[in-house]
């Protein structure tokens, strides 16, 4: 049976159609794709995201146990700030990529992918034996609600209480402070997986009711729409924005997926105690490095994440082979049409041969070859 959101109610009273993903059932559009894809582009829409996980790890041993168990530094991250990092295997395979907020000096709120919140709880359990620290999964009890979009900022004001607007006004990109709606104590932190400015916001289950009505009611003004999985889909597709399963997964390194800057190895000078797959880790940081200066002597099997722009109007999928001459070079991970771009767009590993932005290549749709493009990432980028 499918987990349930404390909003399901009300997405079934705004004409939401509800999909099970990830094991919760969950709205997948509320009016049309489109629509909900342009209120976040261009004013501000509203997601439900409490089928994230939410894992609490506090106590002294609580910044030395999530520097050996993540690929990141969490004990360089400042009370009330986030970083993205990713929890991997011994053999650098990416188990999860994670949001980590530092609440308090010894507390840290790690928020997972819904499909992973048991595997990532087993691993943290797992490293963090003998070290002086509570870990407790406090997903069930935790609702998220994000605002996203360039009208964010003022319908984030409006949701909290007056004492606390120029909080989050002042409230940097990927940090976090504790805030009052409607006399609901909230954490609200400026992250979000659309490529534009927003808020996310999580509170008790219990008051999540009153906290959507509230983002609804503030947003009156900005036209705020409620917004599904589909868009939500799209819009992390044209940030270049990962989705584990998909770019993510236990057969990719974050470097053969572009993403080996949340690695953070220790130097001479800046020496760094071995983490859960650090040498793994070192070792794919050579190999791509060796595979982007010398393509044509990599392995058959290599393979690196690059962005894909159709010439035409069809879309690649997840699973489509990427060909050139005829030759099977890559699969897509990816892909939907464009709404900011006007095209397809889609994200594919293929051998470095032909990483190269420019480089033509065809995607197999469906038995008919479809020309694409090699495109920088990410497709789209707001304005500053």
């Amino acid at each position: 049976m499918p987990l349930h959101s404390a909003l399901e109610s009300r997405h079934l009273s705004l004409g939401a159609t509800m999909i099970e993903y990830a094991g919760w059932r969950l709205p997948v559009r509320y009016s049309s794709d489109l629509a909900e894809h342009r209120a976040v582009r261009t004013g501000v829409g509203a997601f439900d995201l409490s089928h994230m996980g939410e894992i609490v790890v506090s106590g002294p041993g609580a910044s030395d146990a999530l520097d050996f168990s993540l690929v990141g530094r969490m004990s360089r991250v400042v009370v009330g700030g986030a970083k993205y990092t990713m929890i991997c295997a011994e053999d650098g395979g990416v188990v999860d990529d994670l949001v980590v907020y530092r609440l308090e000096d010894a507390r840290y709120m790690i928020v997972a992918n819904a499909i992973n919140v048991s595997i990532v709880m087993g691993a943290l359990q797992d490293r963090c034996e003998g070290v002086p620290c509570e870990i407790v999964d406090e997903s069930a009890a935790t609702a998220l609600i994000a605002v996203q979009g360039p009208a964010s900022p003022g319908v984030a004001a409006q949701v909290v209480e007056e004492r606390d607007r120029s909080t989050v006004a002042a409230l940097p990109y990927y940090s976090c402070a504790r805030v009052t709606v409607a006399g609901i104590s909230v954490l609200v932190a400026r992250t979000g997986y659309t490529g534009e400015d927003g808020f996310e916001f999580f509170c008790h289950s219990d008051r999540a009711a009153e906290l959507w009505d509230r983002v609804l009611t503030a947003g009156e003004g900005s036209s705020i729409v409620p917004c599904g999985l589909a868009s939500r889909d799209v819009l992390r597709m044209e940030a270049g924005m990962p989705l584990y399963g998909q770019e993510l997964g236990l057969d990719r390194s974050p470097f053969e997926a572009g993403l080996g800057w949340v690695v953070q190895f220790g130097t001479e000078s800046d020496p760094r105690e071995p983490f859960v797959g650090s040498g793994a880790l070192r070792d794919s940081a050579a190999r791509v490095a060796d595979w982007k200066e010398n393509p044509g002597a990599s392995p058959d099997d290599a393979r690196l994440l690059v962005g894909l722009t159709g010439k035409g109007r069809r879309s690649a999928r997840t699973g489509y082979a990427v060909l050139t001459d005829g030759v099977a070079i890559g699969e897509v991970t990816s892909g939907a049409p464009s709404p900011s771009l006007g095209c397809p767009i889609a994200m594919a590993y293929v051998h470095p041969r032909h990483v190269a932005v420019g480089t033509e290549i065809e995607v197999d749709i469906r038995a008919r070859r479809e020309g694409m493009v090699v495109s920088a990432l990410p497709f789209y980028s707001r304005a500053t």
